[in-house]
């Protein structure tokens, strides 16, 4: 069942930052779950390090995928630009 909720969260995290980061960027609703799921390490890697909640015994919130999963977009926007031929 956890794992059917975490599929679920990073549906919704990465559809909500495809949404707020317009353009084009990663296609598809399994990499858009991928980039939430992912998304979902990241929130909860930085409320570890910004000493917010227990990061022990929850896991990452929608807030928190949805952020990791925008600074995964950003990244992942600024890197395919970098790798183009000019």
């Amino acid at each position: 069942m956890h794992y059917i909720w975490l599929i679920i969260i990073g549906l919704i995290a990465g559809s909500i930052a495809k949404f707020i980061i317009h353009g084009s960027g990663v296609g598809g609703w399994i990499p858009t779950i991928l980039l939430g799921i992912a998304g979902s390490f990241v929130g909860n890697f930085l409320k570890t390090l910004m000493h917010i909640g227990n990061p022990l015994g929850e896991t990452s919130g929608l807030i928190a995928s949805t952020i990791g999963a925008i600074i995964l977009l950003l990244l992942y926007r600024l890197f395919r630009r970098v790798a183009q031929p000019h």
